[in-house]
């Protein structure tokens, strides 16, 4: 599944990945959520609940782009760097265009929905 995130009236595409988490992530769009820093490799927020976590991996070594789920803390993580392995980090999808959008400093707004066919 394809969806976009628009900040300030510019838009980032990512797909979505097939799976249980993902899946529950996308029955939440659209969805406005405030992106803050943290540790200087990710933008993070809260989301309204924490997601499916069924057949997921134990935790992942993300890419930059990658958008994930931190079961431990419920929230959305977007990865602008790469970093080591994460037990509780599971993966949502992957930027297609527009990391650097997404990169700028936080807090920022961002308003995430589904790209229709």
């Amino acid at each position: 599944m394809q969806i976009r995130l628009t900040v300030n009236g510019q838009s980032a595409t990512a797909t979505l990945y097939d799976n249980a988490t993902a899946r529950d992530f996308a029955a939440l769009l659209p969805l406005s959520l405030t992106m803050e820093d943290y540790a200087a490799i990710e933008r993070v927020s809260s989301l309204p609940r924490k997601l499916s976590t069924q057949g997921a991996p134990d935790g992942m070594a993300p890419v930059a782009g990658e958008l994930t789920h931190y079961a431990p803390w419920g929230n959305l993580a977007l990865f602008i760097k790469g970093r080591s392995y994460a037990r509780g980090l599971l993966p949502l999808g992957k930027v297609d265009e527009g990391l650097p959008l997404l990169a700028q400093a936080g807090p920022y707004q961002v308003r995430i929905e589904r790209v229709e066919p």
